[in-house]
């Protein structure tokens, strides 16, 4: 029988190979199996593929160090270019702010200095207002065309409500404009500029109505003034009075002296300066053509009471004959109160023929009033007496049938008709 350990294939016996090792006495033995060859192998190339790789790269370690100091230098250069570009956009976005902060600056200091205008023309125009507010002069000012509608909220009556809303406006233009910074980088549908020329463009708007609300008020008083001036002055030239010469020629349009020549703007002075001297002209011409009229009789000696005797002929009471009287006679009973019907000074006052107590007063012009058959005398010579004031008491003195009151207009000593001008001083007395 065949032994087991033979280890046959098939009838053939596989070769082994065998390590010997001998230490001293000791002596092993190894057997070299398959695998152990084919590890040994694969180690040998696996060393072989690592010596070649590593001299290749010794090799080619200069161009592959090249290659990656240029794509570092590209990156860096790349990179660089960038920041650049970056630096570049930066200063032109800060650029474009500071333009548009100058342009900001110099819109906001133009319009301060209109709103510091507006200021130094209401307090001009204050002086006038009061005067005019005075002489009892009124206008309703007109809506200026293409006002500026302001909100609901800011709407003021008169100027310095409308200067307080224009302080809001800048005060929010202002905070607007230091949040416009922060948010330059932001994407928006407006621009800062086009914000700011909005904001600006609707205090510019205020300004302009609240000027042209100035320029009409200026022009509607100035056209109030030298409508009473002119009717004023119509109504006394009717009783003979002569205005003075600047006066006259201003009511009248006309001027006794030839004046012409070409129109040459006048230097240094600007619109609205000029609308205050035509204010403040037409407010002095009124008041000169008041005072006139203050000063001459146009008052009435006894209001209310019945005139009994007019101007004119009429049959003597004591000769019994026609003749002429020479002023008019008031119903009145004795020691009723006698009125100045002008401002003027006390000429005489004491006892005169036929006047019996009389009081005479010179209102300049060379017109002169006197008050007859007074019963008593409340003036003395030279006294400067104003319209209104009570000059002396009715009674009958003199050359008289009865107490009254006998009043007489006279320019330069000739006796003209009192109606003339108590009739103008009815109509003086709507604009007084």
């Amino acid at each position: 029988m065949a032994g087991t350990g033979d280890q046959r294939v098939f009838g053939k016996r596989t070769p082994q190979h065998v390590l010997i090792l001998a230490s001293g006495e000791r002596v092993r033995h190894m057997v070299i199996r398959p695998w152990m060859t084919a590890a040994a192998i694969c180690l040998i190339a696996v060393f072989t593929i690592g010596y070649l790789a590593a001299t290749t790269y010794l090799v080619l370690r200069d161009d592959l160090i090249g290659a990656a100091m240029a794509r570092q230098a590209r990156i860096q250069h790349d990179y660089e270019d960038r920041i650049s570009a970056l630096r570049a956009q930066l200063d032109r976005i800060t650029s474009r702010q500071l333009l548009d902060q100058q342009v900001v600056e110099q819109k906001v200091e133009k319009l301060l200095e209109q709103q510091n205008a507006l200021f130094s023309r209401h307090g001009k125009l204050g002086d006038l207002m009061e005067r005019a507010e005075e002489q009892g002069l009124t206008v309703d000012t007109p809506k200026p065309v293409n006002a500026f509608q302001a909100p609901v909220k800011e709407k003021q009556a008169g100027l310095t409500g409308g200067l307080k809303a224009i302080d809001r406006l800048l005060s929010a233009d202002t905070h607007a404009a230091a949040q416009s910074s922060a948010s330059a980088f932001a994407p928006t549908g407006e621009s800062v500029a086009d914000r700011a020329d909005r904001v600006f463009s609707r205090v510019t708007l205020s300004l302009k109505a609240i000027e042209q609300e100035q320029f009409a008020r200026i022009h509607g008083l100035t056209a109030d003034a030298d409508r009473k001036a002119q009717a004023m002055a119509a109504i006394m030239r009717r009783t003979g009075v002569d205005l003075p010469a600047q006066d006259q020629a201003a009511t009248d349009g006309n001027s006794k002296n030839g004046l012409g020549g070409p129109f040459v703007e006048p230097i240094g002075v600007n619109a609205f300066d000029a609308s205050l001297d035509r204010l403040d002209l037409a407010l002095t011409r009124l008041d000169t053509v008041r005072q006139t009229a203050k000063e001459l009789p146009f008052s009435n000696p006894a209001p209310g009471r019945d005139i009994t005797s007019p101007f004119g002929n009429r049959i003597d009471p004591f000769l019994g004959r026609l003749a002429l009287h020479a002023g008019i006679d008031f119903q009145a009973d004795v020691g009723a109160s006698v009125r100045a019907t002008g401002s003027g000074k006390v000429t005489a006052a004491g006892y005169s023929g036929g006047y019996g107590n009389m009081v005479e007063i010179d209102h300049g012009q060379g017109i002169t009033t006197r008050f007859g058959h007074l019963s008593g005398i409340l003036v003395s010579v030279g006294d400067q007496v104003e319209a209104g004031q009570i000059i002396g008491r009715a009674g009958s003195t003199g050359r008289s049938t009865g107490p009254h009151i006998h009043y007489e207009i006279r320019r330069n000593g000739d006796a003209i008709d009192p109606m003339r001008f108590l009739n103008a001083g009815l109509k003086l007395t709507t604009y007084m």
